[in-house]
């Protein structure tokens, strides 16, 4: 199993970014997908979760400016992330966790930079 990440970047305040976690070697609806984000110095934090039957959570900070995402047929998750602050600099990783078993999966993270 590999999960990659990518679409992170430099952006300005204000601006708009989408990361793409493309999984290979499982079956994604068998899957719950999430997005974290680690911060220099900080903790990782939960910023986005979403089942297969569409449930979605997120963390309080990211609520009405993120949305995640996921095409089972293309074993791909999404997160978009709009409005960004220099609060959302961080590495984000996508997480994949299996409902009926033991997998549970990380990417290698992506880092997102926000200016002021």
């Amino acid at each position: 199993v590999q999960l990659l990440d990518s679409g992170g970047g430099l952006v300005q305040a204000g601006g708009s970014l989408t990361l793409s976690c493309a999984a290979s070697g499982l079956r994604l609806s068998m899957y719950d997908t999430a997005w974290y984000r680690q911060a220099p110095l900080k903790e990782r934090e939960l910023v986005a979760w979403r089942n297969n039957p569409g449930a979605t959570r997120y963390a309080d900070a990211v609520k009405g400016r993120f949305t995640i995402s996921r095409d089972n047929a293309k074993s791909t998750v999404y997160l978009q992330m709009n409005s960004l602050s220099p609060d959302d600099t961080a590495v984000y990783y996508c997480k994949m966790t299996e409902r009926m078993g033991h997998g549970n999966y990380w990417g290698q993270g992506t880092q997102v930079t926000v200016s002021p």
